[in-house]
């Protein structure tokens, strides 16, 4: 009898664990940095253009300014978003069209993080498809993304005037997504 009970005792706690994961949603990975501050950096400006920095030229040979760095504090006391993106990246290809819609609002500031990526290979993305970023900085090294708990590329923060994480997103942001989360928090913590 006991021969007989054993496996199908086994498929029902089998068929409970299915059970359990099919009501998962794997898009939402669950970050350890939710309500903490973001973590510090001290990052380069990825330099698009003369009038924020970029080469400027000067008879026949390009001047290039001191590089510009970006670190959290420089945000404080303001609602940003931390889109971490590249240009190798085809997801963030099929959000970029919605991050251009987002930062026409003005709802908050949009801070691009450039993962792992060539500077120059950056700079021709954003020229070809637009530029939402208010501030892209470059990680080329990845650290900043380990920081941050990055998965991989799409994934975007929503941090508070206070410089707290309040909100992460992994994969390309919809329409759907900037109406019903990324709004609402923006409103939210511009109010508060």
């Amino acid at each position: 009898m006991l021969k007989y009970l054993l496996p199908l005792l086994l498929f029902i706690i089998l068929a409970v664990f299915l059970a359990l994961g099919l009501n998962l949603h794997p898009s939402e990975i669950p970050s350890p940095l939710l309500n903490k501050a973001a973590p510090e950096f001290s990052a380069p400006k990825l330099q698009t253009t003369a009038k924020d920095g970029g080469s400027v030229a000067i008879g026949t040979e390009p001047m290039r300014p001191p590089e510009q760095k970006l670190t959290p504090t420089d945000l404080k006391g303001k609602v940003w978003l931390f889109n971490v993106w590249a240009s190798w990246c085809v997801s963030c290809r099929s959000e970029h069209p919605i991050l251009n819609q987002l930062a026409k609002t003005k709802a908050a500031i949009i801070v691009g993080l450039n993962y792992k990526d060539e500077p120059e290979d950056a700079k021709q993305w954003l020229a070809q498809l637009g530029n939402p970023y208010d501030v892209s900085i470059m990680d080329q090294d990845g650290r900043i993304g380990i920081d941050y708990g990055v998965y991989g590329v799409p994934e975007t923060f929503v941090i508070d005037k206070q410089g707290l994480i309040r909100y992460k997103h992994t994969g390309p942001v919809t329409v759907e997504d900037v109406q019903q989360v990324f709004l609402p928090w923006i409103t939210k913590l511009q109010a508060e």
